[in-house]
């Protein structure tokens, strides 16, 4: 399965990708759960400092992650977190965060012992270029940070 991207890969602003591989199986419901269940203080902050200068943008807050029960899936609409949920399944979930500034597109990928997350970005205007410039930076090693939740969480832990 590919990738989703928010754009063509040409009208891109931002695109990374991050993998690791999983111990056992796990859908992408389960990986988001456990990548999300433990959010450092320091990208607490990062978000509340985000919110806080966004404000003045009139950009709404995001808050940041909130643990879940991966037993309950969202459906395609709902929102997870300050993510819309665009395409669900057991080896696939899309989500999207959409402004006036900005489109973000995050696809989580399971392919067997491996899970994948692409997080593909549009800007529209000087406002989100310039948000992205920081975000673009500290995105890498936020989602390698996150990606570790897994390796101590649940199913398709990795074996120590």
């Amino acid at each position: 399965m590919s990738a989703r991207l928010v754009a063509t890969q040409a009208e891109l602003d931002f695109l990374h990708c991050d993998s690791i591989a999983l111990a056992g199986p796990m859908t992408p419901i389960q990986a988001y759960c456990a990548m999300t269940s433990d959010v450092p203080g320091w990208l607490a902050k990062a978000f509340r400092i985000r919110d806080f200068i966004s404000r003045r943008f009139n950009v709404a807050d995001i808050h940041g992650f909130s643990p879940r029960d991966p037993a309950h899936v969202p459906a395609v609409g709902e929102y997870l977190d300050f993510f819309t949920v665009e395409a669900i399944s057991d080896q696939q979930l899309v989500l999207t965060s959409r402004d006036r500034h900005l489109a973000v597109m995050v696809c989580m990928d399971v392919d067997g012992h491996c899970l994948s997350v692409t997080t593909s970005v549009r800007c529209f205007n000087t406002f989100g270029r310039l948000y992205m410039l920081p975000v673009g930076l500290a995105h890498g090693p936020i989602v390698k940070r996150m990606l570790r939740n897994i390796q101590s969480s649940g199913p398709g832990r990795q074996a120590a």
